[in-house]
């Protein structure tokens, strides 16, 4: 089963909100849509649900052409960021609804509503109103309203944004094992990368409405193809240092030495970006070959059981992550070590040169 995107784009009051994209995505694992808010991610599925229709382009499901094809007309659920469920319904038949209207016998609706409740942990709160729950089992009958449909497409747009951290954990690992029990496209929308990690399968990377990498998640992850899909998948932010390499040797910034060895050995003479995720900045060395940077705590942001870590170096700024948490003074200086066996290398226009992934 698969659903195609050939050449969509959408422009609304002139302001293009998606530029020419082509995608193929396929049941059997869940396709991940990663990007910053106003990426193009919602406009990208309200297209596919048949809730909007594209200004050019074509859409196709399993061979069928429905780009213009109402929603009513489609086999598609959709999970919304939000908890929306029926205020004056109880949580059975918020989940039942649309099988009622499907006009399913009673016999059926009972055991497909009952078997969705199982599976998101709800059956013993179908008797409640919704007012009467968390926004944690709000959100699971929201989903539990949407498998019961049991769809050729699920969308879920950011469904657990709203939760607290330990709900999210919760339903993250919860609901990798329902996705791959269906035989729908499932497609799930995000703006954090370790929530994409998390889930795996397929990732599809957006910014500014268009396609910027696409493939396995833990590919993109270890090869991104460009500067910005490498900040993209990086949380915090990937840190780049502008670099020249010269017999051997590159300088980052103004004084920082590094060896050209390893995956850099085959680095040309020339100037780059040299690339190092937070989780490779370290406090301590990390055995032989670590380089040694004098910097200046600018701050410490406590995010849950890890500290960032924000220094200068000169006019150079970065991010290190340390697990656990440290309280660190502003204005106090500290080494930071980098390994350059984990440098990522761009070239000029961004492109991707070298990864400490090997090659892609």
């Amino acid at each position: 089963m698969e659903i195609v995107l050939d050449g969509v784009s959408k422009v609304i009051n002139g302001e293009t909100h998606l530029n020419s994209i082509t995608l193929q995505l396929t049941s059997g694992a869940t396709n991940v849509i990663l990007g910053h808010t106003l990426a193009g991610k919602t406009s990208l599925l309200r297209l596919m649900a048949g809730l909007d229709r594209p200004t050019k382009g074509r859409i196709f499901l399993d061979g069928r052409d429905v780009t213009g094809l109402f929603v009513r007309k489609r086999s598609v659920a959709m999970v919304y960021q939000q908890f929306i469920n029926y205020p004056s319904m109880t949580v059975y038949d918020n989940i039942a609804s649309p099988l009622k209207m499907s006009g399913l016998p009673s016999a059926d609706i009972d055991r497909k509503v009952r078997a969705a409740a199982a599976t998101l942990h709800i059956d013993r709160l179908l008797d409640r109103m919704p007012a009467e729950l968390s926004g944690g089992q709000q959100q699971r009958t929201a989903i539990a309203r949407s498998l019961v449909k049991d769809t050729e497409l699920l969308l879920l747009d950011e469904p657990l944004v709203n939760l607290d951290y330990k709900l999210r954990e919760e339903l993250q690992a919860e609901l990798q094992d329902i996705f791959r029990a269906r035989k729908a496209i499932v497609v799930y929308t995000t703006t954090e990368p370790s929530e994409a990690l998390m889930l795996g399968g397929n990732l599809v990377v957006m910014d500014e409405g268009r396609i910027l990498q696409t493939g396995p998640t833990s590919s993109v992850y270890h090869h991104p193809s460009t500067t910005r899909v490498a900040q993209v998948v990086s949380d915090p932010p990937i840190n780049f240092l502008p670099g020249v390499v010269a017999g051997g040797k590159a300088r980052l910034g103004r004084d920082i030495d590094i060896a050209m060895t390893g995956h850099l050995s085959a680095v040309p003479d020339g100037e780059y970006a040299f690339g190092v995720r937070p989780n490779h900045l370290f406090l301590h060395a990390q055995g032989a070959g670590n380089v040694e940077i004098s910097v200046k705590v600018e701050l410490a942001e406590i995010n849950g059981s890890e500290t960032f870590i924000h220094v200068s170096h000169g006019d150079l700024h970065l991010v290190l992550q340390e697990d656990g948490i440290h309280p660190r003074y502003i204005g106090s200086n500290i080494t930071v070590y980098a390994n350059p066996g984990c440098f990522f290398v761009y070239e000029k226009p961004g492109r991707l040169l070298a990864s400490p992934f090997g090659a892609g």
